[in-house]
């Protein structure tokens, strides 16, 4: 069963920011490849909504797109909302 995934305009916003930042700092080719794999993340995430560990708030999970990104989202009753998109390297959220 797949849920729908729908977007926040924090998750919206977040994840621009981090392309645009991949673009400038690496290039737009592996702009392209964080987008094919975020994609990919949120297929397994519609598909097996609990595989990703769950975060401070158990109806917050947090999946790792890569060593730098997460992705925080929250499961509802017949669908997902995306949260937000976290680098990594900034404080911990408190």
């Amino acid at each position: 069963m797949s849920l729908a995934v729908f977007w926040s305009d924090e998750a919206t916003e977040t994840f621009d920011s981090i392309v645009l930042l991949i673009e400038i700092k690496w290039g737009e080719r592996q702009a392209e490849i964080f987008v094919k794999h975020s994609q990919k993340i949120l297929s397994l995430i519609s598909n097996q909504p609990y595989m990703y560990k769950a975060s401070i708030n158990s109806s917050v999970r947090q999946a790792v797109i890569s060593s730098q990104t997460s992705l925080y989202y929250e499961i509802h009753d017949g669908y997902i909302t995306l949260l937000f998109f976290w680098d990594n390297r900034q404080e911990p959220i408190l």
